[in-house]
């Protein structure tokens, strides 16, 4: 008699658990050695009722026929979304099989949209991102209800929460730059004009910080660092420059954001101390703007205001000064709790 392998008899387990009803409840309340050998054994159940009923179908409509073949023949970005939508099942089947299961392949099957859904937008929860990604009143009127913007605006929300990446950009320009064409009917229009329209849509988002940063930066800030498409030879040893999720304007302002308030708070403890406020504040700009400043510490030689040279002159001129003292002056008084 031919031995039964392990993942056979593991499914089979599971199979016998979903028959009798039990199977969701003997996982929950399993030791951490058997939910692995109950999970195995759903995986095991479950991967080719996802392939058949749900990949090999969004495979051919992607016009991946390779990828239809077989698991096999999964290229490395399919085979994710099927590891992602496999997992997204079993954690179903093992949650919801709280009934008799005469046939589980065919159970699962039912409900292979449903859970697949449901696992893609945990997985976005997970990062941060809206899981239903919809365009909010105000984003849309803001965007003038113009329909191409409010669309990209949408897509631009679905791309944070997804793991994947678009090469060494940030958005994937090749594939809206499309969209757009399709949408306006503009077909000569190219990335240009994509990455104005982002841009636009970025600093209307921007007006309402905290949900920027909730449902924008965070998320975008977890997805995997986008591959260089440097020609430059990696030399042994040494770490390649890392790519911001961001640009560098928005990078600069956000740190210049920051040193601004240090600076508010130096000047204050300095007035408060009783040092003259013309002279707290000149002193404090010149120290963290001027010539001792490292803001462009990141960037290459001559790419920045180097050593502060134009905020020394401004504080040269008496008629700068003033205008600036009165300016952050005013800036305390109407902030006393900045």
């Amino acid at each position: 008699m031919l031995a039964v392998s392990a993942p056979r008899r593991r499914a089979d387990e599971v199979r016998t658990l979903a028959r009798r009803g039990v199977l969701a409840a003997t996982v929950a309340k399993a030791a951490p050695a058997e939910r692995a050998r109950l999970t195995g054994g759903t995986y095991d159940i479950a991967w080719p009722v996802v392939f058949n009923g749900l990949t090999q179908g969004l495979e051919r409509r992607r016009g991946h026929v390779g990828c239809a073949t077989s698991v096999r023949q999964l290229a490395d970005d399919c085979l994710d979304r099927f590891e992602d939508d496999v997992e997204a099942v079993v954690h179903d089947v093992v949650r919801s099989a709280r009934k008799p299961i005469t046939n589980l392949e065919a159970w699962i099957a039912s409900r292979l949209n449903a859970a697949t859904v449901d696992g893609h937008r945990r997985r976005r929860g997970d990062l941060g991102a809206l899981q239903r990604p919809r365009p909010p009143k105000w984003l849309s009127a803001a965007l003038g209800d113009d329909p191409w913007l409010v669309h990209l605006a949408v897509q631009m929300l679905v791309w944070v929460g997804q793991p994947a990446t678009a090469g060494a950009e940030l958005w994937p320009l090749e594939s809206w730059t499309a969209e757009r064409a399709e949408h306006t009917g503009d077909w000569a229009a190219g990335r240009a004009l994509v990455r104005r329209d982002i841009d636009r849509v970025l600093e209307v988002m921007r007006r309402r910080p905290d949900w920027y940063a909730a449902y924008v930066e965070r998320p975008l800030g977890r997805k995997e660092a986008p591959v260089s498409r440097s020609a430059l030879p990696v030399v042994p040893g040494t770490e390649q420059p890392m790519l911001a999720l961001v640009d560098p304007a928005d990078l600069d302002d956000a740190y210049m954001r920051a040193l601004a308030y240090e600076a508010v708070v130096a000047i204050r403890g300095r007035i408060a101390r009783g040092l003259p406020a013309e002279r707290a504040v000149t002193d404090v700009i010149r120290l963290v703007f001027g010539d001792d400043a490292d803001i462009a510490i990141d960037r290459a030689p001559h790419g920045g205001d180097a050593g502060g040279e134009r905020v020394v002159r401004l504080l040269r001129d008496t008629g700068e000064r003033n205008r600036i003292v009165a300016a952050v002056l005013a800036i305390i008084t109407d902030e006393p709790d900045l």
